[in-house]
């Protein structure tokens, strides 16, 4: 593989920085580092007439990830996860054409494993030995997962009350787990305080540096290959931190600037759970960035971000896309999280059955067309939230 990396940018002030060298955010603006690539060079090869020979992970579009050389990527198989036709779930919804994107496959459980496996990959490449992450609980697993097979010292902060499966996997492989009383930003000062003044430990938080979104951003890639080399017109995805919209919008410049067909840009939808809908309540209010929810809470662990540091790149993504954002109740999430499996035979996370409610909820409002092709992200396997699963299964 020769380098195609070019530099990294700032998403909010154009600053531009050293793709081979550490970096977490702006220096300038303290916002998020996106990092962009020498898509010339990288549309001779990455072409998709080419990519069906290609190994079956995300590592299909290497021309487009954070790594220079085959010796730097650390994989477990994510990615190329299944895109799966829901009918009864689509006539339940009055719609026609309802995919399900089944992120549960992933090796960890859930999309989290596409990003930590390109930061993982991106810190062999800067030789970084150790690694923190603040979590709910799947963005930890990832990284302990990926981290144990790079050789990479991991340590996790995550709130006291997070599902048991995550927290066994981590100990399970070898992280350091900290169980802390509060949200995610509580876990996320208690490490950059534990951090602060170390030169060789690198933060991995959502968009507080420049690579899971790297990984994420291949969704959209897939999903183009899995309609035969279209896109859908509606793609609803659960937020929490963002990363998966930031992702799937920089993946669309990139292949509009690679040439890739069709030039149609899907209409993005932002699913959040009524107690915690930051970027919800901007989006409804036309506010360019998000204002932090005091006393989040909802069964959706995924969901139960206050504040995110992308909020600015989420909302212009769901405009300039025309989308759209609403929120669900944890009622109508767990009732989902039953029909919907019944459905679809996948066992749907919280946030995955927040997304199906929201097909739901927009069909009969008339925004989703009968005709529409819609794809909703089921963002990790049920499996991991235990409590959930049962209290759905108990729901009447």
């Amino acid at each position: 593989m020769k380098p195609i990396l070019s530099h990294l940018e700032c998403a909010a002030c154009g600053a531009t920085g050293d793709a081979f060298a550490p970096a977490t955010v702006c220096v300038k603006c303290n916002k998020p580092l996106l990092v962009r690539y020498d898509l010339e060079r990288a549309r001779a090869a990455l072409r998709p007439d080419r990519l069906s020979g290609r190994r079956s992970d995300l590592w299909r579009y290497r021309e487009v990830l954070p790594v220079c050389a085959e010796n730097e990527i650390v994989s477990l198989g994510e990615g190329w996860t299944p895109l799966l036709a829901a009918p009864r779930l689509a006539a339940r919804a009055g719609l026609r054409r309802v995919f399900i994107k089944e992120e549960g496959q992933n090796p960890t459980g859930s999309f989290k494993a596409r990003g930590m496996a390109a930061a993982v990959s991106a810190l062999v490449r800067l030789q970084i030995k150790n690694a923190y992450v603040p979590s709910a609980g799947n963005a930890a697993g990832a990284l302990a997962a990926y981290g144990a097979r790079a050789g990479i010292n991991i340590t996790i902060a995550m709130p006291r009350d997070t599902p048991e499966p995550n927290i066994l996997e981590c100990r399970a492989a070898g992280a350091s787990v900290h169980l802390i009383e509060g949200l995610i930003g509580d876990c996320g000062k208690f490490l950059r305080e534990r951090f602060a003044g170390a030169r060789d430990a690198m933060e991995l938080s959502t968009l507080r540096e420049p690579y899971r979104v790297e990984g994420k951003k291949t969704m959209l890639y897939e999903l183009y290959e899995q309609l035969q080399f279209d896109l859908p017109d509606v793609i609803i995805y659960p937020t929490g931190g963002g990363t998966g919209i930031v992702g799937m919008a920089k993946a669309y410049d990139e292949m509009t600037a690679l040439r890739f067909a069709p030039p149609k840009r899907p209409r993005f939808v932002v699913v959040q759970s009524e107690g915690c809908a930051p970027i919800v309540r901007a989006f409804q209010s036309g506010a360019t960035e998000a204002k932090p929810i005091a006393n989040a809470q909802t069964i959706a662990s995924g969901l139960r971000v206050p504040s995110a540091i992308g909020d600015f790149i989420i909302l212009r993504a769901l405009r300039e896309s025309g989308g759209t954002a609403l929120t669900v109740t944890d009622d109508e999430i767990l009732r989902e999280m039953g029909v919907a499996t019944r459905d679809t035979g996948v066992l749907f996370s919280p946030e995955g059955a927040a997304a199906s409610v929201a097909a739901r909820t927009l069909a009969k409002n008339g925004w989703i067309a009968p005709d529409d092709r819609v794809v909703i992200f089921n963002t990790g396997s049920g499996l991991k939230y235990p409590e959930a699963a049962r209290a759905a299964i108990e729901f009447k």
